[in-house]
């Protein structure tokens, strides 16, 4: 069983897919990033990163709407993992970025 496979089977058990549609995953994505940034706030990052196993938590349920919605729209997540590496490849060319924190628009 794959990482969709358990996500779903999870999902399924509990007859929540009625509440996952693709409105309702953005948010959840969004709300368990904030749920993350939370752990940094008013912190270094070694500070934010002290609590590991709830940074693991936080991070996890991001990932986990993103596959559901990912899924709900019949996309391949490596696939478009790949597609937007492509594009930072060429937005961000090593002669212009490297060493750079600079946005693409700005290089």
């Amino acid at each position: 069983m794959d990482i969709m496979d358990e996500i779903n089977k999870l999902r399924d058990d509990r007859n929540w897919r009625q509440f996952h549609n693709e409105k309702d995953l953005a948010i959840s994505i969004s709300l368990e990033a904030s749920e993350l940034l939370e752990l940094f706030q008013w912190k270094s990052s070694e500070e934010g990163i002290a609590n590991l196993e709830r940074v693991k938590e936080e991070l996890a349920d991001v990932f986990i709407y993103s596959y559901m919605m990912a899924d709900n729209l019949n996309l391949n997540v490596d696939k478009i993992i790949q597609e937007k590496l492509s594009k930072n490849d060429k937005n961000y060319p090593v002669s212009k970025s490297k060493n750079s924190k600079k946005k693409y628009t700005e290089l």
